[in-house]
């Protein structure tokens, strides 16, 4: 079972930054993939972005391309989630998951079977 905790998260204003870290621990060798969602009021789960062990494959879901950056320490295996240009549709809390097979795709909550607790982040205009 793997374990996760998230951190950073906060209020900013619209344009502002943040950076949020998730820390596994636990059986972390069979991770294959780790990943961030959010979820706001009244929406469905988003997939955020995700990487894989080695931090070659990364997916974006398509409302955080070019705003947000998803990438990992390898001794921590801390995986961090760099938040630009923050918008305040990007409100929600903020979750990561792991899985710890095969997985197909990458970005739907469906293939992840260990969350965290989430953090929230909340974007005032």
């Amino acid at each position: 079972q793997v374990q996760l905790v998230e951190s950073g998260g906060g209020s900013v204003q619209a344009g502002g930054t943040l950076r949020l870290s998730c820390q596994p621990s636990g059986s972390t060798a069979d991770i294959t993939y780790i990943t961030w969602f959010r979820l706001a009021p009244e929406k469905w789960r988003e997939g955020v972005a995700a990487i894989n062990t080695g931090g070659v494959s990364i997916y974006y879901g398509d409302s955080v391309k070019g705003r947000f950056t998803v990438s990992r320490d390898s001794v921590k295996k801390t995986v961090y989630l760099q938040m630009n240009n923050l918008r305040p549709e990007d409100t929600a809390r903020y979750y990561c998951a792991a899985a710890q097979r095969l997985i197909w795709s990458p970005l739907s909550p469906e293939e992840y079977s260990s969350w965290g607790q989430g953090t929230q982040v909340t974007v005032s205009s």
